[in-house]
């Protein structure tokens, strides 16, 4: 069969990373299972058991060539794949065929080295949130002062600024970020604990020496570079682990995906738009239109990064007593595909972010429409001011109000409330005054100031030092 003649995951031909592709291959796979029996058995050496150093030798010298094809013979022989890989690894380091796994239960490299591929995915993935961050930085501080609508229930509010609304999409990024560094700082591994957990075949090998045991989980989580090993398991670590893994990766989708609302949203009004490019199409049919298509395709993964959170829950729920298999094949889908997919997204996002378009006399046109309706509190304010009564003015102006954005929806030009108001003698003021008044940075608070003091206490200690770590972005395929 040739490429095109069989199903291939879009999340590898159209949208992950080579960086996370690489990652959860099945090279880099097998290689840490074949890292985690050189460990074990170095270990084990180290604390007594009669492996010879050309076991060991040998082992360190075909970590990474893998025979898949006899792997693949192997396993056809045997229906079992941790064997298959056993074998193939007796076979090119002769000389430790019969010490590779001693003592060990398949849980032993299948478990740890998922949960090493985890911890390294979710490296990745901050580096790809540190990008959109730098991303969206530079975005807030261009436009940290540019007055714009603010919306609550999707209904015109008070006016906020382009760069302060910049900042909510990266204070849910922030978090992500104090996600991620908690989980990767304190992930435990399964570490070495025998077939049902017990370590029984492990106190066997070193002759009911219990110290030795727990020197030996001790030494290969140390090999593996993970802060502990996880206290208690049956034959797996808890798949409490996966879901509170997939938690967070869904997180990070959840924030991309209110990302990719707000700027839908924004390039329907007019406001904001998505990056579109030269020769770019956006419908086979209407030559005229501009799709937010990289924001639409966030969204869609975001939703099926969210699916396969609650999976992870459902899986750790029915694995009774010490274990059960009815895990695997979900794991293999489900983990992969939720990293793949949310580095996916992070690409989109940033490239996005870097090339936002700003329409700034489309977004005050759409402000003037709605400000004088949000000067009204201060014109209640005023007549009070001037001995008159605040339920009284509240009232004419809620039927000005009422009025003027009825004439807006039966066709009027434009907003008349302004010249409703300055036709009430009751408060004293004329209309050149109202429109001295609807200066629109008069409304939009500390949004300003509050751009530069989250950009210097928030995100820029997040971000320093930390671009030579930042993984590369890559052409968007579109």
């Amino acid at each position: 069969m040739t490429a095109h003649d069989r199903y291939s995951s879009p999340l590898a031909e159209r949208y992950a990373s080579r960086a996370m592709l690489e990652l959860w291959s099945p090279q880099v796979r097998h290689g840490l299972w074949r890292r985690l029996w050189l460990a074990l058995a170095e270990a084990e050496q180290a604390l007594g058991v009669p492996i010879p150093d050309e076991a060991l030798t040998q082992m360190r010298a075909h970590l990474d060539d893998i025979d898949f094809e006899k792997v693949a013979t192997y396993e056809r022989r045997f229906r079992h794949d941790v064997m298959a890989h056993v074998h193939a690894f007796g076979d090119a380091a002769p000389a430790a065929k019969k010490f590779i796994h001693l003592g060990a239960t398949s849980a032993f490299v299948t478990d740890n080295a998922d949960l090493i591929l985890m911890r390294r995915g979710l490296v990745l993935l901050r580096g790809r949130v540190q990008r959109v961050l730098r991303a969206l930085a530079a975005f807030a501080r261009e436009w940290r002062a540019e007055p714009t609508l603010g919306y609550t229930h999707l209904q015109p509010a008070q006016p906020t600024t382009v760069g302060k609304r910049a900042t909510l999409w990266m204070q849910d990024l922030v978090l992500d970020l104090v996600d991620v560094d908690h989980r990767v700082a304190t992930m435990p591994c399964r570490g070495v604990k025998g077939t049902t957990g017990t370590q029984a075949s492990f106190l066997e090998l070193f002759e009911g020496d219990h110290g030795r045991v727990r020197e030996l989980d001790r030494r290969v989580t140390a090999a593996i570079e993970f802060p502990s090993s996880i206290p208690v398991s049956g034959q797996t670590y808890t798949r409490k682990l996966d879901a509170q893994v997939l938690n967070l990766v869904s997180g990070i989708a959840a924030s991309a995906a209110k990302f990719s609302a707000d700027i839908r949203m924004l390039q329907a009004f007019g406001e904001i738009e998505e990056p579109f490019e030269q020769d770019q199409i956006g419908s086979s049919a209407m030559a005229y239109k501009r799709n937010p298509m990289r924001c639409e395709r966030i969204a869609s993964l975001a939703r099926f990064v969210g699916t396969l959170e609650p999976n992870a829950n459902q899986t750790h729920a029915v694995q009774f007593f010490e274990r059960t298999l009815d895990d695997s094949a979900n794991r293999r889908l489900a983990i992969p595909e939720s990293f793949l997919a949310t580095d996916a997204i992070l690409g989109l996002m940033e490239n996005v972010a870097s090339g936002l378009e700003v329409h700034p006399a489309r977004i005050r046109r759409r402000l003037m429409d709605e400000l004088p309706f949000m000067a009204t509190e201060e014109l209640i304010v005023r007549a009070v001011r001037a001995g008159g009564d605040r339920q009284e003015a509240h009232e004419r102006i809620r039927g000005y109000s009422i009025a003027a954005a009825r004439a807006i929806k039966d066709g009027a030009a434009k907003n008349d409330l302004l010249d409703r108001i300055a036709g009430d003698h009751t408060f004293g003021i004329t209309r050149d005054e109202l429109d001295r008044a609807m200066d629109p940075l008069r409304f939009v608070g500390r949004a300003p100031q509050q751009v530069d003091e989250f950009l210097a206490e928030v995100v820029e200690p997040l971000l320093a030092g930390s671009a030579a770590e930042l993984p590369t972005l890559e052409e968007v395929r579109v």
